[in-house]
């Protein structure tokens, strides 16, 4: 594991999204450690950075659903700081109707970010908060055959589907001819846990809060392994968020080849 780092909430954040768009530009602490990985993937043209909150005990949600705040104040900055220097936000269909989220930078410095659903059968409803008209890009997955009710203004990404499901990788790929090149998976669980498994993930941002929950939604469901030393054992840097703890996990060496951002867009 890497070294701790506790976080400065300081000014010196306020030029980090623009900072990071720009490869030759230094970072400044405490920000390059966490962040400056996130500037570009070694795989292809794409970085895709996954972000979980959960508690000491692997919880995401209580067993009846509740989830607000796991986090504190510190890591939700965190969630803010990362939609604030990627080009795109991605959560499930599941996730866009339970919680209904903005998906907008709000608790910092930054710019939002274009905002994604995943939404094979087109389901989500026009009146959903990440549809607000803001002069933010909005973007709906959805299947071949699918006729999703949007607003005004919402591109619609076409994939195929696997058993009714899209693919991460294709997922990607359509994300990639539309021009975005760093993502973030942001939920929910089964979404995230999806793209770790197809091997879609370059990075795993985990944020756990002081808290034992006992029981709950778990944040990663993988296929089991029999033996302890078949787990995955990717490279992992910790760092100090006021009273939690980001775990920075490195997949890179897991993933595959997804596609190239299209520029000329």
């Amino acid at each position: 594991m890497g070294s701790w780092l506790v976080m400065d909430a300081t000014d010196s954040w306020l030029n980090v999204p623009a900072l990071l768009r720009d490869p030759d530009a230094p970072l400044p602490q405490p920000w390059r450690d966490m962040f400056a990985p996130l500037r570009s993937g070694g795989v292809d043209d794409l970085m895709v950075v996954a972000q979980m909150g959960q508690s000491i005990d692997g919880r995401i949600a209580t067993e009846s659903g509740h989830s607000k705040y796991i986090n504190g104040p510190a890591g939700l900055d965190h969630l803010h700081r990362l939609r604030a220097v990627v080009d795109a936000v991605v959560v499930g269909v599941g996730t866009a109707v339970a919680d209904n989220p903005q998906l907008t930078v709000r608790r910092v410095s930054g710019p939002s970010p274009a905002r994604v659903v995943i939404d094979p059968r087109g389901r989500l409803p026009a009146s959903a908060r990440m549809w607000a008209s803001d002069g933010v890009r909005r973007i709906a997955i959805v299947g071949q055959d699918a006729k999703p009710k949007l607003p005004s203004g919402v591109d619609v990404l076409r994939v195929p589907l696997i058993a009714g499901r899209a693919a991460p990788a294709a997922i990607l790929q359509a994300l990639a001819s539309a021009g975005l090149r760093r993502i973030m998976i942001e939920g929910g669980a089964h979404t995230v846990s999806g793209f770790l498994t197809a091997g879609c993930l370059d990075r795993l941002h985990i944020v756990v809060a002081p808290m034992l929950l006992g029981a709950g939604q778990p944040s990663v469901e993988l296929k089991p392994v029999e033996f302890a030393h078949d787990a995955l054992r990717p490279p992992v840097r910790a760092h100090l968020l006021a009273d939690e703890v980001l775990f920075d996990i490195d997949l890179s060496r897991q993933r595959v080849v997804a596609g190239r951002a299209n520029t000329s867009r």
